[in-house]
């Protein structure tokens, strides 16, 4: 990740939020090359899952709402995270992420050791284990560890953790409820009557929109409205660099079905969906598995969640979440505004309320998964046996922040300038390239591979020597290079970024 993170700045993909004042924990900018990544992400997944079908249907509703949208759908009461304070340090920790065991010896307690979660939370809590017992120096057997995160401590447990900041017990606190939710104020007064929350997802906008959009379309059962935008939650550990942030943007879609409709095999079909868009974009399937969260850690109203999980270097984690969320949304809203939600069914000439397939995942978690995916740092032996390292960034066309990289062999032979010039001039109508004459040939494939640009075109003495106006095509993955023309390299881009 150290790599990644590093890679990520000095290629203008990711930078710290308000860095010249020392940054601002949870929050981050996108560069030149990071804002075209995050772009291109958003645009295939809008083209594939809006543009590209008949059945789903596009919005944008605002970040600030109405506060008793937040009410009707449990935000106000219901959307906490566990926290726990460390008194001395001021350090605060999410509950369920920071994990403690009991150290056993001979069957007997002898004290607690805590870790924060990670790919190896209880190989971290035994060693920890091992090194209590040396430090008191106690003679036995020593048991593996149990590990438990701190919503499972109990009262007369707590005292005796140790808090992961100081080492030392009795300075953490029992775990309390924390609403995540950002806190703002509308209108010139700030009093309890212009109090408002910057949304912490988007989905609630499709569902407070839903009557608008059946009454002003033609969509019919079953049918999708989706959604891109930012959302905003007070993390209180915001974690594993752009993974878990306080601003972040989603792409959500809601897709609406009879109530007795088979949800089961809908909700199948949107995890396939899922699971094959993210290949379409260059993720590998080695990376990908399926969570499908068990009955009792559901929700009352959820029929069922399944989550795609990602191979990230820090972990397997969730991707992109698929819930089937029965008509509990529609109803919430319904009650609480006292404006029907339903349809009318002219087959049984009654009216009901639809359920709904949620397909939610987070722009910035797809941003992180690629870079992680695509990176790659390997040996490469030039035409005279020399062995030297390179750094590439695999992205799939599709996504890649700069498509074609034209570059003339040598930039003060106007010959060659012009007529790559003219080429770069002929791309930009259509995607996302750049112009590169400074430096040797080969410093400037390098700096192409980091950049994940997936094709170089070199305009050289042959291209305006000889017949046919050919260039010579450099690709990434392979490093092969071969002559092409204008027309051949047209069709390339055409096929490979849809």
């Amino acid at each position: 990740m150290e790599a990644i993170v590093s890679l990520a700045k000095r290629r203008g993909f990711i930078y710290p939020s308000s860095e010249i004042y020392g940054g601002l924990n949870g929050f981050f900018d996108y560069g030149p090359l990071g804002a075209e990544l995050k772009k291109n992400i958003r645009d295939c997944w809008w083209n594939d899952m809006v543009r590209r079908r008949d059945d789903i249907v596009g919005l944008e509703s605002s970040i600030i709402m109405h506060p008793k949208v937040w009410e009707a759908s449990g935000h106000v009461a219901g959307f906490t995270d566990p926290l726990v304070d460390c008194k001395a340090s001021k350090q605060r920790y999410r509950a369920d992420q920071l994990f403690f065991a009991a150290v056993v010896v001979d069957g007997k307690t002898v004290g607690y050791v805590s870790a924060l979660e990670s790919e190896n939370t209880a190989g971290e809590l035994q060693t920890a284990a091992e090194a209590l017992k040396r430090k008191k120096a106690i003679q036995g057997t020593l048991a593996a560890v149990a590990p438990r995160d701190m919503t499972e401590a109990k009262p007369e447990e707590i005292e005796l953790i140790p808090s992961p900041a100081t080492g030392e017990p009795g300075s953490l606190t029992a775990p309390r409820s924390f609403n995540m939710m950002f806190q703002t104020n509308v209108g010139a007064m700030t009093d309890a009557s212009s109090v408002a929350y910057l949304r912490p997802e988007t989905a609630q906008g499709m569902f407070v929109d839903f009557k608008n959009v059946t009454d002003t379309t033609r969509v019919k059962l079953p049918f999708g409205i989706a959604q891109i935008g930012k959302s905003f939650r007070n993390e209180i550990t915001p974690r594993n660099f752009i993974f878990r942030s306080r601003e972040f943007e989603q792409m959500e879609m809601e897709y609406f079905i009879h109530e007795d409709a088979d949800w089961a095999k809908c909700h199948e079909e949107w995890i396939a969906w899922c699971e094959n868009w993210l290949k379409s974009i260059g993720l590998p399937e080695t990376h990908l598995s399926r969570y499908a969260h068990p009955k009792e850690k559901l929700a009352f109203y959820s029929k069922g969640t399944v989550d795609i999980m990602f191979k990230y270097p820090f972990g397997v984690q969730e991707l992109w979440g698929i819930a089937a969320r029965g008509n509990y949304d529609l109803n919430q809203h319904a009650t609480a505004s006292g404006k029907p939600q339903d349809l009318f069914d002219e087959t049984s000439k009654k009216k009901f309320v639809p359920h709904v397939i949620e397909p939610a995942v987070g722009v910035d978690r797809i941003l992180l998964a690629v870079l992680c995916a695509g990176y790659a740092v390997e040996d490469v032996t030039d035409e005279k046996g020399n062995t030297e390292q390179r750094t590439v960034l695999r992205f799939s066309p599709r996504i890649a922040p700069v498509k074609v990289a034209v570059l003339p062999l040598l930039k003060n032979k106007e010959p060659l300038t012009n007529r790559a010039r003219a080429l770069h001039a002929k791309l930009q109508r259509r995607y996302a390239v750049q112009y590169d004459d400074g430096g040797a040939i080969g410093k400037r494939y390098r700096r192409q591979d980091e950049a994940g640009t997936p094709w170089c075109v070199t305009i050289d003495f042959e291209t305006i020597e000889k017949p046919g106006d050919t260039f010579t095509l450099r690709e990434r993955d392979s490093m092969k290079q071969r002559r092409i023309n204008e027309a051949e390299l047209f069709a390339l881009l055409e096929e490979q970024v849809y």
